[in-house]
């Protein structure tokens, strides 16, 4: 039986300075690679979810929505793809925060271009199938009242089964990974709807609200989702 050949690695490069995008896809091509370009952290974030990726290389300083911020929301939504920075800012305080939220690898600017190939060809065997896995996380609440991340569905302390949106989805499970800690607005914003979207605060308030609705016995009297004034929202498990 002859052996199905693999499938062409796709990797995502996200890097605003046009020059250094260029060269790298003409040299990530000749690796027999195809490429995925972005110039900002929005567009990067809408190819990933929109393709199978095998690999992404991120500026970590990019217009509109950063590295940084794109690799949180690819977290936050289950993606599994490994992620490579590319950055200038080469510090270790710098390069811990970028493992600490989820990137696989790190390298500073410049490089040497085989350095950056040999890592980028160790992501791929590590990633090849992963760009599309959702995690399975379930947050269950009380009695039969839960949220299923994989399948966007809610169950509510009212027992009614409903589908959610993927930025309900997203604003939750940003909320759930930092349970007991204080999530700022800003980096609500930043994460769930990108800054190219122009949310206003109010908008948070509105679905805070309506996920109190949802899960809370007593949404007037809050235990699960807590306001902290004049900074954002804190999430308690059970």
């Amino acid at each position: 039986m002859q052996e199905q050949p693999p499938l062409q690695p796709r990797i995502l490069l996200a890097e605003d300075d046009l020059a250094l995008r260029r060269m790298l896809k003409l040299n990530f091509e000749k690796e027999g690679w195809f490429v995925l370009e972005a110039s900002n952290g929005d567009d990067s974030l809408r190819l990933a979810r929109q393709n199978r990726v095998d690999v992404a290389v991120l500026d970590v300083m990019m217009p509109k929505l950063d590295g940084l911020s794109v690799c949180k929301s690819l977290r936050l939504e289950g993606m599994e793809l490994p992620i490579l920075f590319l950055t200038a800012k080469n510090q270790i305080e710098d390069r811990v925060e970028g493992l600490r939220i989820g990137a696989d690898d790190y390298l500073g600017k410049p490089f040497h271009l085989e350095e950056l190939l040999l890592r980028v060809r160790k992501l791929i065997r590590l990633g090849q199938g992963k760009g599309r896995s959702m995690a399975s996380t379930r947050i269950d609440f009380h009695a039969n009242c839960w949220i299923d991340f994989a399948t966007y569905t809610i169950k509510t302390q009212a027992g009614e089964e409903r589908s959610i949106s993927k930025r309900e989805a997203l604003l939750l499970r940003l909320l759930a990974s930092k349970s007991g800690e204080v999530v700022s607005r800003e980096e609500i914003l930043e994460v769930v709807w990108g800054y190219s979207a122009f949310p206003s605060t109010r908008t948070i308030d509105n679905y805070i609200l309506a996920f109190r609705k949802y899960f809370e016995p007593d949404p007037k009297n809050p235990k699960f989702f807590l306001s902290a004034r004049g900074v954002g929202y804190r999430f308690e498990s059970v």
